[in-house]
């Protein structure tokens, strides 16, 4: 092992460690939380936290002792089960973070009629869906052998290698498969999130303008409090843009290097670094350990549900389903017109 290959193997570790904690967190408040799990939005956070568990556990460490035996991992049936994973859970949570995306498009857009849009019965219509396109595709790689260990990525996934005399068809299938993946995913994700993005600002503009009312009619107002409003109100639209950022930038962060290296693999004369490979495998692994803290453990319900948890484990104040839901209850009024843009919450906003 060399020093890119021992940075390598650390960086995987972290992301194990981090992914297996943060996931096992959210599924732990998906369980203790009634209120969460009557959310319809709970049910594909509940779909996206099963993928990156399932890739933790599976992919992962077969990586991380690829990176270390620099050797094949396992044998080639072996090899082509955790194949199949790969392209299955990598769909299957691209799509979860597109209908996440959708439902708060909804909530957002549609508040009045959230309900009657919005229920648990297309909830699931939805995840069958992400189901069956992503098994469609991996059935396709497994039927056709396509799956095995790549050294560019230190990984068992797609590998050209394996499709020898079927190059032309490897190559449509790859690119039909990231195309209607990642490209359809960051499409939706663009589209719904900024179109939540303008209908905050509205909501906020609304807010400043009746704060700036109120400040010219109270003449004798402090200059500080005066300020502080005005400082509030700053944040206030920085706020939104910071939180529609994030939910679109780790996708294209942690994506769009690994989804690009596979489409350049295909047409490119000369060889990839494999260190930019592994790196590349590196950042796509990292998405399942940042989607706990994006979509559920930032949020008011997950954190108030965590601090009872903590409680409880210090034997500081029982944990029952009567004061989780009196701590929703009481975090669901604190909400401002900014914190709009939270990951989906089955409460339509703008009411």
């Amino acid at each position: 092992m060399d020093a890119a290959d021992i940075v390598a193997s650390v960086l995987v570790l972290g992301i194990i460690v981090v992914s297996l904690l943060s996931n096992v967190v959210v599924l732990i408040c998906f369980l203790y939380n009634p209120e969460i799990r009557k959310q319809v939005p709970g049910l594909f956070i509940l779909n996206l936290t099963f993928c990156n568990l399932l890739l933790s556990v599976s992919n992962m460490p077969l990586t991380l002792i690829g990176l270390i035996t620099t050797g094949h991992p396992g044998g080639s049936g072996f090899c082509q089960i955790v194949g199949f994973l790969d392209t299955f859970l990598t769909t299957n949570s691209m799509l979860s973070m597109a209908a996440l995306s959708i439902d708060r498009w909804v909530a957002v857009v549609f508040p009045l009629s959230y309900h009657s849009r919005i229920r648990h019965r297309d909830a699931v219509i939805a995840l069958g869906y992400t189901w069956i396109h992503s098994l469609c595709f991996s059935t396709v790689a497994t039927c056709c052998s396509w799956f095995g260990y790549h050294h560019l990525y230190a990984s068992c996934t797609l590998c050209n290698g394996r499709a020898k005399g079927a190059g032309t068809q490897f190559i449509v299938f790859t690119v039909a498969l990231h195309s209607l993946t990642f490209l359809l995913t960051l499409i939706v994700l663009c589209v719904t999130y900024l179109k939540v993005l303008k209908v905050a600002r509205f909501h906020c503009k609304r807010i400043d303008v009746i704060t700036m009312q109120t400040l010219v009619l109270l003449v004798d107002i402090h200059p500080s409090v005066r300020q502080k409003c005005l400082d509030e109100q700053k944040r206030r639209r920085q706020r939104a843009t910071k939180k529609i950022s994030t939910f679109i930038g780790t996708f294209v962060v942690c994506f769009t290097p690994y989804v690009i290296t596979r489409i350049v693999e295909l047409f490119s004369p000369g060889p990839i670094s494999p260190h930019w490979g592994v790196l590349s495998k590196c950042l796509a692994y990292s998405k399942a350990a940042s989607d706990p803290f994006v979509y559920s453990l930032l949020r008011h319900q997950y954190r108030k549900t965590c601090s009872l948890l903590a409680n409880k484990v210090l034997k500081r104040s029982p944990l029952n389903s009567s004061s989780i839901r009196t701590e929703n209850n009481t975090g669901r009024g604190n909400n401002n017109a900014a914190d709009n843009i939270q990951p989906p919450t089955n409460k339509p906003l703008g009411q």
